[in-house]
């Protein structure tokens, strides 16, 4: 069962469910300061994501609490990237090298995180439901970065959730970008929580002016953690002994692995996070960032995917 059709980019609901609603299934409604967000439940899932910034912002399989992190300071404003869910990095990581010479400054991971996408298809199939949304290169994208792109974003939401973000160079000329799927874990605890098999990893350590370091043992987290580890490829498991449950996370196309939680520090200085919030999430993201940036010649494309599972 599908629904699918020319990609909308309006903000009209109602002619959106006229082409995208799944009856008892999937439907657009307006979400908070009315954009519009998908809206998904089946036997095996629930979840949220909203058009702006293509912001997955829930998700818990049947049967499980919620998974996805959101702050209850989160902004949703045109131009304003929502703090939580999972935020689309794309096409620099953290702030753009040349962010001085743009007035305003250009803003921090890129700007695909804090637009309007469209939504081009729906699908249900089996006990899961494909959310398809995209977005292009135009004149405001154009202004911080010159390069021709087309980005698409396949979410299949079911017992596990998969995330699949693609890039194709849609210009005359080859680019490099930076790219992270910037996935905020709901947790217990953060000092209690632990991530599996990142041991011996190296690791460039943003709190120490990004020198090399080694991953001695599991993550555990004792204050400020802004950590990108190097050429990671195996599945992570995070373990929440107050939440009882075991997070497996796994990725392809990804040599980056970000491990982040700002800690009361920064925390305070962020307007849209509560003031004891960070101690209930944990970034965990797959990435291509720094020396893993990739390159794209004319019409080619690159797929990062991000599969997530849960035992509780």
């Amino acid at each position: 069962m599908s629904a699918s059709a020319e990609e909308i980019t309006d903000f009209d609901i109602d002619r959106l469910n006229q082409r995208f609603s799944i009856p008892g299934i999937a439907q657009i409604v307006a979400g908070t300061n009315g954009l519009p967000r998908v809206r998904i439940k089946t036997a095996a899932a629930s979840a949220e994501i909203y058009l702006h910034g293509a912001h997955l912002t829930s998700w818990a399989p049947g049967g499980t609490r919620e998974i996805i992190f959101l702050s209850e300071k989160a902004q949703f404003q045109d131009g304003i990237a929502i703090r939580g869910g999972v935020p689309i990095c794309f096409p620099w990581f953290n702030a753009k090298s040349d962010a001085k010479a743009y007035t305003p400054p250009a803003p921090a991971h890129g700007f695909v995180r804090s637009k309007a996408w469209n939504l081009a298809a729906v699908i249900h199939e089996g006990n899961a439901v494909t959310v398809t949304l995209s977005t292009e290169s135009d004149e405001g994208t154009r202004h911080w970065w010159p390069h021709d792109f087309r980005a698409e974003y396949r979410v299949t939401i079911g017992s596990q959730l998969m995330l699949e973000l693609t890039i194709v160079n849609t210009g005359e000329t080859p680019f490099a970008f930076e790219e992270a799927l910037h996935t905020y874990y709901r947790v217990g605890q953060i000092q209690d929580i632990r991530i599996v098999t990142l041991d011996g990893v190296t690791y460039q350590d943003n709190t120490d002016s990004n020198r090399e370091k080694i991953q001695q043992g599991d993550n555990t987290f004792t204050g400020r953690t802004d950590n990108a580890y190097l050429n990671t490829r195996a599945d992570l498991e995070l373990v929440d002994p107050i939440l009882k449950r075991r997070i497996s996370i796994g990725k392809e196309n990804s040599l980056n692995t970000v491990v982040w939680n700002p800690w009361q520090e920064l925390a305070r200085d962020m307007a849209d996070l509560g003031d004891d919030e960070w101690q209930h999430f944990v970034c965990i993201e797959a990435a291509n960032i720094r020396a893993a940036a990739v390159t794209l010649q004319p019409d080619e494309r690159h797929t990062t995917t991000v599969n997530i599972r849960v035992a509780e």
